[in-house]
């Protein structure tokens, strides 16, 4: 039997959830379904997302990053308020901790002003005020960033989507797309569906489902693991709120970090290293079609190419604890590796082009009466009303 719908959204995460809830915000009555392979919502991306609620220092301005960060963050705190999800505004520092990290707290800083962050340049004496066990020469006090609840905002997110008249079907993993005289056609694991229109946010399977629905995917998804330590009971009190070193440039990744959690604690890290599988949360989690699929990527392996020494560190830091202690203690010299115990690894799904660049802003692929999004990668989670509203934008132009 086939399930007519207005639109149909792919992805039970917070961006697919966002897009479901702000189509029925902007026309109210259409029908929306969205699919989910999962029996819960929010169980990849953003089950395992850290928490934090971004300000939009980091990104380029002008960017799609940029722009739907500080958007995204607004909407997302009004939301929190509005439906009384929990969500802290704690305040973060960015921190440097030598001398050739100064350019780039600057760099930051100045990106910061452009976005219209509310932050400040502080020296080592305001910076003890703040996080008093933290080791740095300079850092930027960023007072707006904070933390939530981003699984609880999916669950009423899936529930204003029914509540609007939509429905949320579980267990629905897509096998098949076609294109009809006048619409779409989903075949899934929980029956047939068709609709008007599509909204593809299948985070780590993003890419495949644009193929499915006949384009060309502009990247290929690699997943990368993040491997995760949450602080003993006594190492917590030795972090206050957000702390976080001067990222890299070359990799769209911030640094092990430490992050005071909304439900309690304080996790550390990630990592970065490449997953076994799309879904690999461990080493033991291999998938070997998704591994050949990685290794045999002409993208893949150009970027190797010009990575293998920071990837090599990576993986070293996975396989050993104190390898990981002692980048911790760049930033909290205090910290042993007994006040560290194992927690939930994430996996980031992040584009890759062709030539071996990693894709840093959001990315859309728009097709007749389809819209991809194909790159959806921190602050996304912040963003995701943002990203939301401005994927229906873009779908509502075929309306």
């Amino acid at each position: 039997m086939t399930n007519n719908s207005s639109t149909i959204v792919i992805g039970g995460g917070i961006v697919g959830l966002a897009s479901a809830w702000q189509l029925t915000q902007k026309f109210p009555g259409m029908r929306v379904t969205v699919l989910e392979k999962e029996t819960v919502l929010a169980q990849h991306q953003t089950g395992h997302n850290s928490g934090v609620i971004h300000s939009g220092i980091y990104y380029k301005p002008g960017s799609l990053k940029a722009k739907n960060c500080r958007d995204g963050k607004a909407a997302m705190e009004a939301f929190c308020q509005r439906e009384g999800i929990p969500y802290e505004t704690c305040g973060k520092v960015i921190v440097a901790t030598q001398e050739s990290e100064l350019p780039g707290l600057a760099k930051l800083y100045e990106k910061g002003q452009a976005n219209g962050v509310v932050c400040e340049m502080i020296g080592p004496e305001r910076l003890r005020e703040l996080e008093p066990h933290v080791s740095g020469i300079k850092a930027i006090h960023v007072r707006e960033a904070g933390i939530a609840a981003y699984t609880k905002v999916c669950q009423r997110l899936g529930e204003l989507v029914a509540e609007a008249g939509g429905r949320v079907v579980m267990s629905a993993r897509v096998t098949a797309i076609r294109h009809l005289a006048d619409g779409i056609a989903v075949e899934s694991t929980a029956g047939a569906f068709e609709a008007g229109y599509l909204i593809n946010c299948a985070g780590l399977h993003s890419d495949r489902v644009t193929a499915l629905t006949g384009a060309k995917p502009p990247a290929k998804i690699v997943p990368f693991r993040g491997e995760y330590f949450e602080l003993t009971p006594d190492a917590s009190k030795l972090c206050r709120n957000l702390i976080y070193p001067v990222p890299d440039p070359n990799f769209p990744f911030l640094g092990v970090h430490f992050t005071r959690m909304i439900a309690g604690g304080v996790e550390c890290g990630p990592n970065a290293v490449l997953a076994l599988a799309r879904e690999g949360y461990t080493w033991s989690d291999i998938n070997l079609a998704d591994l050949a699929e990685v290794l045999t990527y002409p993208g893949f392996l150009r970027m190797m190419a010009k990575h293998w020494a920071m990837a090599s560190y990576e993986v070293w830091r996975s396989l050993s604890k104190a390898a990981f202690t002692r980048a911790l203690q760049r930033l909290i010299p205090e910290i042993r590796a007994s006040d560290l115990h194992a927690a939930p690894a994430g996996i980031r799904a992040q584009a890759l082009t062709l030539e071996g660049t990693l894709v840093d802003d959001f990315l859309l692929q728009e097709s007749p009466r389809i819209v991809n999004v194909c790159n959806a990668p921190s602050p996304a989670a912040t963003a995701s009303l943002a990203i939301g509203a401005h994927v229906v934008t873009t779908l509502a132009k075929q309306f």
